[in-house]
């Protein structure tokens, strides 16, 4: 009997074997791997991962029972040259070209995205030499009437992400995603041209940037789809004093990503424009996205952007108090202040007295020129 049982098991023993043996190669294959360097380490298993997301029924599930994991989605996405993309699209988008392409390449992109041409300065497709000057329209004069009558304007069209009182020093990207204040603006140093006072020991970020009893600290996110007007504005009359530029990724801001990378516009490359206004401290920040291989400032010459010769995780500092100009660079509200190539996002933050008031809803559409908050 016992014979005969083995002899039944024969079949299951081989088959047994057979299935062991690729999991005791991949074991082995694994051990390999994780000798590798990190480069090396990646190039190896992001096919593996790729196919892991892209096959149906989870076909890849099995490697699990030996050790293998698959990249993260996020880690994935990050790990995609977003840089070198969004800076071949920026000369793709620069290519001039012929007066008979330019009317149907202009209307699939305008019919895309939802253009309205009937505001441009120029209406004619034809006089647009390429994608990059369609992208960077001018408006008619009166397009975008700017409000007096409150004290802070949509700087730019776009849709409202989220605004209020910025609490414990986090700032929300989205509804129910937050980001550090800090490690968005950067750290404070001691430096004497900068637009706030030195830091007092262990105070919160947050408070070292509420320069007057009283107020309270807010903030405002507006995305710009590529379809919207690319420029934008001055929200309010204040002066300009520092500039600090942030090289990083040039992952996509819309929505849906925002919602699916925590601190994504602390990944971001972005420049942090900050000074000061009637109420105190007040900053705006352009942060760029996928495609958007220019944040152009009208009065700072020396900002480039999505540069190779900047190393990622670094900022850059740059003054505009001088021994010739002690106070900064003035701006009135609504004066043209700068220009995204594509589209992006806006995010202000600035500090205010307890009764200011945002006359706005979150997810709603906004144009340049329309009242954001006042008191």
């Amino acid at each position: 009997t016992m014979c005969q049982s083995e002899a039944r098991r024969g079949p299951e023993l081989r088959a047994a074997k057979w299935l062991h043996f690729p999991q005791l190669a991949l074991r082995r294959r694994l051990g390999q791997l994780s000798c590798m360097s990190k480069p090396a380490l990646k190039l190896r298993s992001w096919p593996l991962t790729v196919l892991y997301y892209l096959l149906p029924l989870g076909a890849l599930r099995p490697l699990s029972r030996v050790g293998w994991r698959p990249v993260s989605r996020v880690a994935l996405y990050k790990s995609v040259p977003t840089r070198l993309l969004s800076r071949a699209w920026g000369r793709l988008n620069q290519v001039e070209l012929p007066h008979w392409l330019r009317r149907p390449v202009y209307s699939l992109y305008i019919w895309t995205f939802g253009v309205n041409m009937k505001e441009a300065a120029v209406e004619d497709l034809r006089h647009y030499r390429n994608l990059s000057e369609l992208f960077r329209r001018k408006l008619k004069p009166q397009a975008r009437p700017v409000c007096g009558l409150h004290s802070v304007i949509s700087p730019s069209d776009g849709k409202v992400l989220s605004f209020g009182q910025v609490q414990n020093s986090e700032v929300e990207q989205v509804k129910g995603v937050t980001y550090s204040l800090e490690s968005f603006l950067g750290p404070r140093t001691a430096a004497e041209d900068l637009p706030f006072p030195p830091a007092a020991p262990h105070s919160s970020f947050r408070s070292q940037l509420v320069t007057r009893e009283g107020n309270e600290l807010y903030h405002c996110v507006i995305y710009l789809a590529p379809g919207d007007y690319h420029c934008f504005h001055s929200p309010t009359d204040w002066t300009v004093s520092h500039r600090r530029h942030f090289p990083g990724s040039l992952m996509s801001v819309n929505p849906g990503m925002a919602r699916w990378i925590k601190e994504l516009f602390c990944h971001n490359e972005r420049v942090v424009l900050t000074g000061d206004w009637k109420h105190g401290f007040f900053s705006l920040t352009a942060v760029g996205a996928t495609n958007v291989g220019s944040i152009r400032i009208y009065f700072d010459r020396d900002l480039h952007t999505n540069s190779p010769r900047y190393s990622q995780g670094s900022y850059n500092d740059f003054s505009f108090v001088t021994h010739a100009n002690k106070e900064g660079i003035p701006m009135r509200k609504g004066e043209h202040l700068g220009e995204f190539n594509l589209g992006s996002t806006i995010v202000l933050i600035f500090e205010a007295p307890k009764d200011f008031n945002f006359r706005l809803q979150a997810g709603q559409k906004i144009r340049f020129g329309e009242a954001l908050g006042s008191l």
